[in-house]
């Protein structure tokens, strides 16, 4: 019997061997081939793929199109999978892939039809765009076919890479559109909702505006102080407990000032866009060379794979960032009887077989059904000038004048586009998508209102130049003025607390370098929950005995989300149960209707507040006596559930609480969360957590800066690009890993690449 064991024991070792062996040598295989030299049809002169100790593709090309299928060589053979999840995520494609457990999303996404939505799109290219993505493609395409055996994701979910087609990296963009605004869709629903339900007092009172408001000409929307409203006791009857999410997803900053404020006179722009972090990396380090006759264009910045252009970065006159818009580009109306719709069938094809999915559509947009009424959603992203390749005329601007003209119809998801340029100038404009309909809808209106406006972009773009202030800044919040706020609306916008401490930063000095900015990036000062500290702090002082360590914890929490302050985590979490506790009655209805006040959370706090100050009777929760015995048992109850996710048990050190532990980034392969065992080849080591949400140094666990882009014009050799995580989506790739360790200790990495580590060169053939 022992030997028995002994034989199955050593069997399974070798066996484990063995499989792990074969994995380790698949994934060698699976390696593309970084130096040497080959020949193509898609060139007209001789062009250089090389790559630095970063793994920045640095290419070197006669013109635009030669760069373009350098750069697509470059994504081919670092990160197809990743630009094949794009697309399919767009395109309702994933179960292919993964099998029916990815049906949901595919069905969610068919619902827009953006596979039908990019080739018509690609179809209404100019000719010269048309061709600057098919050589894009072809570059992908080549890069694939050399690989002798597929990457490990297609070895792991036994499918085949198919080509990249042209149209697919109009799908990258769509997938944008879905990242930066797809949350946004059902805010109009959720309002009615709100009123429907609950009366016009208690929707008002949910949506009242924000003292925290940084727009960029000082206005202020108006704020009417609105008295409590009565929550009916029906609806405290029935609350469930409920965990209302708290969306981190909005996080982005970019911020510039004029030469004036600089020591060389060149204008100074800062930008870093906050997105779920995942290995890969969304963005790819790139700089194009591109010399005609003796001029030399210089691009250096950050690529989405699947696409050829340049999306954050500097030409060595102009510097450009992004940040997400937020404004309203969405609406739904209300079908009539008399509206016409028809059914069209979406084919959706699985791993073996096909799945059929049937949407409604009308002439306002896809239809869904609601307590049996029908809905139809106008959004900006189903339009003909949703997507473009506009983006890429900002690589030849020399001025912000310039720059600001030819960016006026770019097809992407709106952003507040920053610039700056080499002559001290600095500018903002609301760049991309936005419909021309004159009046955003807050709630779901009949489709005999109907703007037909909706059908062409708008002309009215607001912009900025050389403010009086001398700097700009935004943070997701409102930018526009109050005034312009009624035209173009709210689509989500962020609290404004964020925003308006970039601008107190940038108001604190007159002289400004490198590292002040990067200051900036990185200040987490808990400047928005100061007021909830004093609360707090106070409400446990009342029994200074039971509460002695916490009360410590708060004296010394160092007024910052910083990696040991014990005090942070307290206040944080005690806001966010503050939420779940007093908005359970609103949320357990809602949940009925799959809708969530998740869609406002962010914009909920004066309510919140107005709560907690005036204590209304009528919203003290069941089962409480008073304000003072439900304000103690909240964070009684947040204390102890947060020490079990922390510990496993209930009671124990408050140490076990510091914010780097509760609040650790890990930024993880989307495989390794499904086989754990991977988790040691494929993930980022995880970091302390460092921000939060309502400060410039945003992140959470699986959230944080995308990127992290510092640089003046024409010095861009004194700039910063710090990304987290490397180049190659390959874990046996020496860029797999590269520059994240500078990440996470807060470091610079050089914008500009190194000199090349290797080099591929292509010859027209």
């Amino acid at each position: 019997m022992l030997k028995a064991i002994k034989f199955v024991t050593y069997s399974a070792i070798l066996l484990a061997l063995l499989a792990t062996a074969v994995f380790y040598g698949a994934l060698t295989l699976s390696l593309p081939t970084l130096s040497g030299s080959t020949s193509t049809l898609s060139i007209k002169d001789t062009t250089f793929l090389q790559r630095d100790d970063l793994g920045t593709a640095i290419i070197i090309a006669q013109n635009r199109s030669d760069a373009s299928y350098a750069l697509g060589f470059a994504h081919g053979q670092d990160r197809f999978f990743q630009m094949d999840l794009l697309r399919r995520n767009a395109a309702g494609e994933l179960s292919a892939l993964f099998g029916e457990a990815a049906l949901p999303i595919d069905e969610n996404r068919r619902f827009h039809q953006f596979r039908k939505r990019s080739e018509e799109a690609f179809k209404r290219l100019s000719k010269a765009d048309q061709r600057e993505l098919e050589i894009y493609t072809n570059g992908v395409n080549e890069a694939l076919a050399q690989f002798s055996v597929p990457s490990f994701e297609y070895l792991v979910t036994q499918t085949q890479p198919q080509p990249w087609k042209p149209e697919d990296s109009l799908l990258a963009i769509f997938s944008m559109y879905l990242d930066l605004q797809g949350r946004s869709l059902e805010r109009d629903l959720l309002t009615d909702a709100l009123y429907r339900q609950f009366g016009e007092d208690i929707a008002s009172f949910l949506l009242q505006p924000s003292p925290f408001q940084a727009a960029l000409d000082g206005s202020n929307i108006k704020i009417k102080s609105k008295p409590v409203p009565e929550l009916p006791s029906s609806l405290l009857e029935t609350a469930q407990h409920v965990e209302i999410e708290k969306p981190i997803a909005v996080g982005s900053n970019n911020w510039a000032v004029e030469g004036s404020l600089t020591r060389n006179g060149k204008a100074m722009l800062s930008d870093d866009m906050h997105l779920g972090l995942a290995v890969p990396v969304i963005w790819y380090r790139t700089q194009l060379n591109i010399q005609s006759g003796d001029d030399l264009l210089q691009i250096t910045g950050v690529s989405l794979p699947g696409a050829p252009a340049i999306v954050v970065g500097s030409n060595g006159h102009v510097a450009w960032g992004f940040t997400n818009g937020y404004m309203d580009t969405a609406d739904w109306y209300r079908l009539s009887p008399k509206d016409k719709t028809r059914l069209e069938t979406e084919t959706i094809p699985l791993k073996e077989g096909e799945h059929k999915y049937l949407l409604e559509q009308s002439e306002f947009g896809p239809v869904r059904v609601i307590d049996g009424e029908k809905y139809a959603l106008s959004w900006v992203a189903h339009r003909d000038y949703a997507v473009n390749l506009n983006l890429m005329k900002l690589e030849q601007a020399e001025t912000v004048k310039q720059a600001l003209d030819v960016s006026k119809a770019t097809g992407i998801p709106v952003q507040n586009m920053v610039l700056a340029d080499s002559e001290g100038n600095i500018a903002w404009q609301a760049t991309g998508a936005i419909p021309d309909r004159r009046q955003p809808l807050v709630r779901p209106e009949p489709s005999s209102g109907y703007d037909k406006r909706w059908q062409q972009s708008a002309t009215d773009v607001p912009f900025i130049v050389n403010p009086k202030s001398e700097r700009i800044w935004t943070g997701n919040s409102r930018v526009v003025s109050a005034k312009e706020n009624q035209r173009y609306g709210n689509g989500g916008y962020a609290l404004g607390a964020r925003s308006a401490q970039i601008k107190h930063r940038l108001m604190e000095k007159n002289i400004f370098d490198i590292e002040d900015f990067y200051a900036i990036q990185l200040d987490n000062e808990a400047v928005f929950l100061q007021r909830w500290h004093e609360l707090l702090l106070e409400l446990l002082t009342r029994d200074d005995t039971l509460f002695k360590e916490d009360i410590k914890a708060l004296n010394s929490w160092n007024k910052c989300a910083c990696e040991d302050s014990v005090g942070y985590t307290l206040v944080r979490k005690y806001r966010d149960a503050l939420i779940d506790r007093l908005f359970a009655p609103l949320e357990t209805n809602l949940e009925e209707q799959q809708l969530s006040l998740s869609l406002i959370e962010r914009q909920i706090e004066p309510a919140l507040w107005q709560l907690v100050k005036e204590q209304p009777e009528s919203w003290l929760p069941k089962n409480m006596t008073d304000w003072n015995q439900f304000l103690v048992m909240a964070y009684l109850e947040m204390r102890e559930n947060l020490m079990i996710e922390m510990t496993g048990h209930a009671n124990g050190s408050l140490q076990a609480l510091k914010w780097g532990a509760v609040n650790q980034l890990e930024v993880q392969h989307p495989f390794s969360r499904q086989i754990p065992i991977l988790g040691s080849i494929l993930d980022m080591p995880p970091v302390a957590g460092f921000g939060d949400r309502f400060m410039p140094a945003v992140q959470g666990r699986t959230f944080g800066a995308s990127q992290r882009l510092i640089v003046q014009p024409g010095d861009e050799v004194n700039g910063v690009l710090t990304l987290p995580g490397g180049q190659s989506g390959h874990p046996l790739s020496p860029f797999y890993r590269e520059g994240f360790e500078s990440y996470s200790n807060n470091a610079f990495t050089p914008l500009l690449p190194g000199p090349p580590v290797q080099q591929i060169s292509f010859e027209p053939n």
